[in-house]
């Protein structure tokens, strides 16, 4: 289905938009990414022989247009963010790349038509809730990536209810996996285990809907071939939550019980809620999609991964060292 299919992928560099591009390399699809100017090409440098790179900015409403109107992509899958990590604080980027950058990339890609265009979403999008988050309830983001998500999923419903697009957002809960940024919890755990240095960590209460990457991966293949879904908005994560002192636990235990977690070692963050799971019913119903992989055989492919591409962080780390 995906053979030959001009696609266009946003965020390529990132650790969704990276396993999405290497999936639909072995589809043999024709790809085209964008990446900013100043990415690094660590997590792509195998398929850059199977791909066409796009150096350009999303915030550039005319280099976007100069590269969309020229290619006329039949499936765009946005994976394009900032704000999601920690570190990433600076406001202004995290509307200008949530929103304008939507903005820029539907409004020129409506003007050439497609297929099909996947907007990723967030989980940050609902906010703290007591129960499972379902995909009809009120978003009440607490920070400002999660308004600026929720401004970009309501924007490309808008533009559904306008033109009869197909659009449809996919909101992410907790994806973990291969190539994920290695400050996060897990890959940051999995890596002090592995040299034998005990995890430095903040509480082990806060919890989480942690769902691995090729289960998330699935879902965007879904979707591509779903019907009748324009403006729908989907739900993807296990359809469970694991508090972090769980996650933890297993990794210790997956990569041999040689460290003991330092808990309180580093600071809390604000607003952990007791509930962060997502309900998936109707991502179950209608895309015909779930799960395949629990938290335990989704971190032991994990582990056994960076067992195996330990260095390439490595090397990363080095570099941001060195800056």
């Amino acid at each position: 289905m995906l053979y030959n299919k001009k696609i266009l992928i946003t965020g390529a560099t990132g650790f969704i938009g990276t396993c999405l591009a290497h999936r639909l390399a072995e589809r043999g699809a024709e790809l085209h990414l964008i990446v900013r100017p100043q990415s690094n090409l660590w997590r792509i440098k195998d398929i850059l022989d199977k791909a066409c790179l796009h150096n350009i900015n999303l915030r550039n409403k005319d280099e976007v247009e100069s590269v969309v109107i020229k290619l006329k992509p039949k499936i765009i899958y946005h994976c394009a963010t900032y704000g999601g990590y920690h570190f990433q604080k600076d406001t202004n980027k995290i509307f200008e790349t949530n929103i304008i950058g939507t903005i820029n990339l539907l409004n020129i890609c409506s003007k050439v038509g497609f297929d099909c265009f996947v907007n990723t979403g967030s989980s940050s999008e609902y906010g703290i809730k007591n129960e499972p988050m379902k995909e009809l309830d009120v978003p009440e983001p607490v920070n400002d990536y999660g308004v600026a998500k929720a401004s970009s999923t309501l924007f490309c419903q808008s533009v559904v209810r306008r033109y009869q697009l197909p659009i449809v957002s996919l909101r992410l809960f907790s994806p973990y996996g291969y190539y994920e940024e290695h400050t996060r919890l897990i890959p940051s755990v999995i890596m002090a285990c592995l040299r034998g240095k005990n995890p430095k960590l903040s509480s082990p209460e806060p919890v989480r809907d942690f769902v691995f990457i090729a289960d998330v991966i699935d879902a965007y293949m879904k979707v591509v071939g779903t019907s009748d879904i324009s403006g729908e908005i989907f739900n993807i994560g296990y359809g469970e939550q694991h508090s972090v002192g769980e996650v933890v636990g297993k990794i210790v235990e997956l990569t041999g019980n040689k460290v003991r977690p330092e808990w309180e070692s580093v600071p809390k963050r604000a607003n952990e809620p007791n509930v962060w799971q997502a309900d998936i019913t109707k991502a179950k119903n209608v895309l015909k999609w779930e799960p395949k992989y629990s938290l335990e055989k989704g971190l032991a492919k994990t582990v056994k991964w960076f067992m195996k591409n330990m260095t390439l962080y490595e090397e990363i780390i080095n570099q941001e060292v060195k800056l």
